[in-house]
């Protein structure tokens, strides 16, 4: 058994969790499941958001640790869902470490649903909720342009690593512009509806569920970071969305 290739591939399959939106307990519960399946002695696991570290200790004693970096991250249900799976049925498929480490890799690179398929959904559950909050049909429109707006810029920022507060300050101001271009032209009727079902789509939802679940699952430092984290993001989408409502109604008035 080569505990180094061992421990390189669990914290291979908890980088992957990890970057794509899973919860610390999950990565570290993964790593361990992994490292059982191949009846290592020992191995213990310190997961933060930006970070993983793996210890384990072979049948000779020798201990081995791992720490990798994680510098970006991304929600993809569908990879979280893949890995843990993986994890679970090393022993009951019989899975050489070397079919685990391609299946990983596989994972790792799956492609994701397009741009345009990505903005157009988007799109939608904007504008799905502006009628949700009570906007008519004229509102949605104005929140599926939005939306569309958000999620291509969003993904051209991401593509540059632009920091993630930038893009949210970004996407507040761009919601905020064309609300109140909306109203000001008579295309949009309830300014206050097309903004707050647009910034749906920049709400950290996951962030806070995370930080809700390490919580409870005793990761109270994973669950500081990601509460901090959540929190930046809704002080940048706000910036964003009341710096150009009040250059509006400063220089230009109310409606």
């Amino acid at each position: 058994m080569d505990v180094n290739k061992i421990l390189h591939i669990a914290t291979e399959a908890g980088r992957i969790i990890l970057e794509n939106g899973g919860e610390t307990y999950r990565v570290e519960e993964t790593i361990f499941r992994i490292c059982t399946a191949f009846n290592v002695k020992d191995c213990d696991s310190f997961v933060t958001p930006t970070g993983i570290m793996v210890s384990i200790t072979d049948n000779f004693g020798q201990t081995i640790s791992l720490v990798k970096r994680v510098r970006g991250r991304t929600v993809d249900l569908e990879k979280i869902s893949k890995v843990n799976d993986l994890s679970r049925n090393i022993k009951s498929k019989g899975l050489t470490s070397d079919e685990i480490k391609e299946a990983l890799m596989e994972i790792n690179n799956e492609k994701r649903y397009g741009l345009n398929t990505t903005a157009f959904f988007s799109a939608t559950a904007a504008a799905f909720f502006t009628l949700l909050f009570g906007g008519d049909i004229n509102d949605f429109f104005v929140s599926f342009l939005i939306g569309i707006i958000i999620k291509l810029s969003s993904s051209f920022f991401s593509k540059y690593k632009i920091n993630e507060f930038f893009i949210n300050t970004f996407g507040g101001a761009i919601t905020a512009i064309i609300a109140l271009l909306s109203i000001y032209t008579g295309i949009g009727h309830n300014l206050d509806e097309i903004i707050i079902g647009s910034i749906m789509l920049l709400v950290p939802g996951l962030a806070i569920t995370n930080a809700l679940r390490d919580t409870i699952a005793g990761d109270l430092l994973a669950a500081l970071a990601r509460a901090l984290e959540a929190f930046l993001i809704a002080v940048g989408i706000a910036t964003g969305t009341g710096v150009v409502m009040k250059f509006w109604f400063t220089y230009i008035g109310g409606f």
